[in-house]
């Protein structure tokens, strides 16, 4: 029996105008991505600063782990908010509510499984990951804690992307500045005031999506939302799962390729240009992903728009809204272009006085940011198709630059152009990925064009 609820946050979807509305939507989930972002900056300046360079490195080594956990946390999360979007656009409350019961107990369980496993094999990833003597006492040091508070992790990042899809994404942006601002008061307070070093970076992390996990929980035990908990719908039902699955593959594994990647990168840089190579590698990771985030919180205004008008079958919206993201995508893109080509050793010092790391990291930078203004369309296009329930499409752009492109690189220029090889091999995969997306584009545009002319 379908459930007469209250969808009026998602009505506005099929009547709005489409760029009022990815300015409502995108706006808050853009602030809440470069805001978690910027804190990320903010707290490997606090562990460079207040721990010290090899600290960075240690850090670095932890990615491929923190990806990996990522990676499941993607899986259920993209693909139940795709899936929501796209049931309540096709007006079926009851299924919405089914898939949000469904992604919190899977995520309970995906959270045990990859904490008690990481803990029990901590050690030996770390080494695979290319931790050192150096470099791992900081990076067993983090995970541990990291690990333990994994299942607040994931149903804080799961649960706060399905509210932006069921129409709050206020809400959405809100509990992220929350979470944010209780990391930013506790990492240096645990850090320069109880001295507890790269620990207590960690500790402000788990704490601040603690207190985030509360509520979004609080939210969804509101019967007066859009869509929310229901005691039968938290057992798992194989159907659904099938459905969350195949939608969040896409997410999965961009994020598991780039555990995959990281792995190989660490390992390369190490052997090429020592442990403070890895840590350059982190810095620039971080700067490069701020800008990324920018739109990717636009891909999450995006993803409901797209999802819900493609579920109501309004065509031309969608397109409207595949062509406003593309233009938001290539303007931030092109700008963290020359900002990183203009800036690249001030943005080094902010992370550390050490002048080799500064020279690495400055260097490493200007290579791997250069064909960032084509970056932006290949964003839009994966989550884009992801968004219109295409995960084919989805999967293929995701895994173009990772499997495709940049693991081959990896492997090859190294070995006859050393470091250089290295950062080299990314913007070599960016450029060969974008052509990709770019050229598919075009053609379902054409497609969608056909669509709309025949309605």
């Amino acid at each position: 029996m379908q459930i007469k609820a209250k969808i009026t946050k998602t009505d506005q979807l099929g009547k709005d105008n489409i760029a009022k509305l990815l300015f409502s939507y995108s706006l808050p989930a853009i602030l809440a991505m470069s805001v978690a972002s910027l804190y990320n900056i903010i707290d490997r300046i606090f562990i460079g600063q207040g721990v010290g360079p090899l600290a960075i490195s240690g850090l670095a080594i932890t990615f491929p782990l923190m990806n990996l956990s990522a990676a499941f946390g993607a899986l259920v999360s993209s693909g139940a908010s795709t899936m929501i979007s796209i049931r309540l656009g096709e007006k079926k409350t009851a299924s919405a509510m089914r898939f949000l019961g469904n992604a919190f107990t899977i995520n309970i369980i995906i959270g045990l499984v990859i904490t008690t496993l990481g803990l029990i094999f901590l050690n030996p990833l770390l080494l695979a990951f290319g931790a050192t003597q150096d470099t791992l006492p900081y990076a067993k040091d983090f995970m541990q804690i990291i690990l333990l508070g994994n299942i607040f992790t994931h149903l804080y990042i799961g649960l706060n992307n399905m509210m932006r899809a069921s129409g709050y994404p206020i809400k959405a942006m809100v509990t992220t500045l929350i979470t944010v601002v209780c990391n930013l008061i506790l990492a240096p307070l645990f850090i320069f005031v109880f001295h507890w070093g790269i620990k207590g970076a960690a500790w402000a992390t788990v704490l601040s999506q603690i207190i985030g996990t509360i509520r979004v929980i609080v939210h969804y035990l509101n019967k007066n939302n859009s869509i929310y908990f229901r005691k039968r719908y938290l057992a798992i039902k194989w159907s659904i799962l099938g459905k969350i699955i195949t939608m969040g593959m896409s997410s999965f594994l961009v994020n598991f390729c780039s555990c995959i990647i990281v792995i190989i990168l660490n390992k390369s840089l190490i052997k090429y240009g020592g442990v403070f190579a890895v840590g350059a590698y982190g810095i620039v990771n971080s700067i490069v992903g701020l800008i990324v985030m920018l739109v990717f919180g636009f891909n999450l205004g995006m993803q409901p728009i797209a999802g819900y008008n493609y579920g109501a079958k309004y065509y031309d919206r969608v397109l409207t809204t595949l062509k406003y993201s593309l233009f938001f995508a290539t303007c931030v893109t092109t700008f963290g272009f020359l900002i990183g080509m203009i800036f690249p050793e001030q943005l080094s010092r902010a992370f550390t006085s050490d002048k080799e790391l500064i020279r690495l990291t400055a260097h490493g930078m200007k290579i791997t940011i250069l064909m960032f203004p084509m970056v932006g369309a290949q964003i839009v296009a994966s989550n884009f198709f992801q968004a219109v329930g295409k995960p084919k499409i989805s999967i293929f752009l995701s895994l173009s630059r990772q499997v495709l492109c940049l693991i081959p690189a990896l492997l090859i220029l190294p070995r006859y152009f050393g470091i250089n090889g290295v950062w080299f091999s990314l913007p070599l995969a960016d450029l060969a990925s974008s052509i990709f997306a770019i050229s598919i584009l075009i053609f379902n545009i054409k497609q969608m064009t056909k669509m709309i002319n025949k309605q």
